[in-house]
């Protein structure tokens, strides 16, 4: 794949509202591209004339490619400078170009690519940028303030439940400086081949998900007693503080089929009672002012459309390298979506381990989807399909944009914790939910999602801003989208401008000094732990 597909759209094609709001507007990316794609909210009826261009054959909905010249059969298709494909069938100039059009690439190697080729650091430095924050005894620092109550097994997640409610009726009120109660609900824990080789990931990613640093560096346990992973399994020795443990030790379990909860009120007591006893911690921490470069950011797209890789994500790019150049973390993922751009990636590595790294995880996902008789074409949804995406090379390509043009620094293998600053590739499915999970585990402290589609998406540990790839999606979601991105689309803003209010609404966000629409209304998603690893 080449490197230098441009996030900017062509000069020469119209992508402005003209005096009528029915002006034909296509966005092409490169000059070297045969296609573009429709602006205009709602598609083009057939035979509307292109500006420089050719007029539609049929009617293509917004967000879909048209053929900007004929193209015969078995030709490359070209979006982003990269080949998206072969024509499946002759498609003449001013053709819907449409995935049942299109022969799928073959996956590119994973030999032969260039290493560390592409990585000239970031420059000048960002100084001086600072956000308020909850410093923690390890050296991270949390942008939310929430008692996080960890679960061993999923037999306990329904009494997990009933407490927490009761916890945020009866006792979150008396500690205003703690922003909210979570219970880490799973379907993991029993039921398992717990020491099956990758077993180890579902469970590490539940761990370092206990101490992401909104937790404020000590969370409670609450396990069932029977189940496989049992507490001091899932934490490390010497750190669950249980009936008669030393005072020293950092952690509280409940366990509910201990003797002395004696039906289910004891049990929800027991547990009320230990989260009183964090909640009074909780509430001495305080907001303190603290460089940008203590922030760890995870980005992610779902819901994709063809404006993904032309609006949003391009924006979150040049916002992403403002982070790295301020001295942050900043973590993007998703294998699937960006396995067929590899070569880009492995030629942006800082080193040839972090290279090596990267490959070897993709190569891995590889095997794992092998195993399950499919490959990464199985990622494109109906949704994406109808955004106007016609394959997953093309969706790669638009996602990859997000990671922006730093080099990468460091891998994060599932589960694990980031240990490093700079742009990190954090080694996960795409599914929004389990991305999402092992970016927490990863320890992030603030999410940034990028729509077109449109989910309602969010995680209850951390802030999630949602980011419309289209001015259709954000005005018919206003009090779901954070930002209209498709104001790039419109020409309304630039990458760049937007780039920077992404930029410093990031840092408003972490501050608390803004929430967004997902904290507004509460809504989350259940974690989703990984475990590639066999269910007995």
């Amino acid at each position: 794949m080449t490197s230098d597909a441009s996030a900017t759209p062509d000069a020469n094609v119209s992508t402005k509202f003209g005096a009528n709001s029915e002006t034909p507007r296509v966005i092409r990316m490169h000059e070297a591209d045969n296609v573009a794609i429709v602006a205009n909210d709602f598609g083009l009826p057939a035979g509307a004339r292109l500006p420089s261009g050719p007029a539609l054959r049929e009617r293509v909905p917004q967000g879909h490619k048209v053929a900007l010249t004929d193209i015969a059969e078995g030709a490359p298709v070209r979006r982003y400078n990269v080949v998206i494909g072969y024509a499946a069938e002759p498609l003449p100039e001013g053709s819907w170009v449409h995935e049942r059009r299109l022969v799928m690439p073959t996956p590119p190697a994973l030999e032969g690519l260039p290493i560390a080729t592409n990585n000239a650091p970031l420059a000048p430095a960002l100084e001086g940028y600072t956000f308020e924050g909850y410093r923690n005894g390890d050296g991270s620092v949390g942008t939310r303030n929430i008692l996080g109550i960890t679960t061993t097994v999923q037999c306990v997640s329904g009494i997990v439940e009933h407490a927490v409610a009761r916890i945020r009726a009866e006792l979150l009120p008396k500690y205003p400086y703690v922003d909210d109660v979570v219970g880490l609900e799973h379907i993991y824990g029993c039921g398992v081949a717990i020491d099956a080789p990758e077993a180890e990931i579902p469970i590490r990613t539940l761990r370092n998900i206990s101490f992401n640093p909104n937790f404020g560096g000590g969370t409670m346990v609450v396990g069932l007693g029977c189940e496989k992973l049992q507490p001091e399994r899932l934490l490390p020795a010497g750190l669950v503080r249980g009936r008669g443990a030393s005072p020293a030790q950092d952690y509280d379990i409940v366990t509910l089929q201990d003797p002395s909860h004696v039906g289910f009120d004891a049990m929800i007591s027991s547990i009320m009672r230990t989260a009183e006893q964090h909640l009074q911690r909780l509430n001495r921490r305080l907001r303190e002012t603290c460089p940008a470069s203590a922030l760890v950011v995870g980005m992610q797209c779902g819901g994709s459309d063809a404006f993904s890789g032309v609006t949003a994500n391009p924006a979150l790019g040049f916002a992403s390298d403002l982070l790295v150049r301020a001295g942050a973390t900043v973590m993007f993922s998703e294998n699937t979506e960006v396995r067929d751009g590899v070569a880009q990636l492995a030629a942006r590595a800082a080193t040839e381990q972090v290279a090596q790294a990267l490959i070897a995880e993709l190569g891995w996902y590889d095997r794992y989807l092998a195993r399950g008789s499919v490959d990464r074409s199985a990622n494109t949804t109906p949704g994406n399909k109808k955004g106007g995406l016609s394959n997953i090379v093309e969706k790669a390509m638009g996602s990859i944009i997000k990671s922006g043009t730093a080099p990468i620094s460091g891998v994060v293998p599932p589960g694990e914790r980031a240990r490093q600053k700079g742009l990190l590739y954090a080694a996960t499915p795409a599914s929004d939910f389990i991305c999402g999970t092992l970016q927490l585990a990863a320890g992030m402290t603030l999410h940034i999602f990028t729509t077109g589609r449109g989910t309602p998406y969010g995680l209850a540990a951390v802030p999630v801003i949602k980011v419309a790839t289209r001015s259709e999606l954000a005005r018919r979601w206003h009090d779901l989208m954070d930002i209209d991105a498709g104001r790039i689309a419109t020409g309304e803003a630039t990458i760049e401008q937007l780039g920077w209010e992404l930029f410093h609404t990031m840092l408003d966000v972490a501050s608390g000094r803004r929430r967004t629409w997902t904290e507004h209304w509460k809504l989350s998603n259940a974690l989703a732990l990984f475990n590639p690893a066999p269910v007995t």
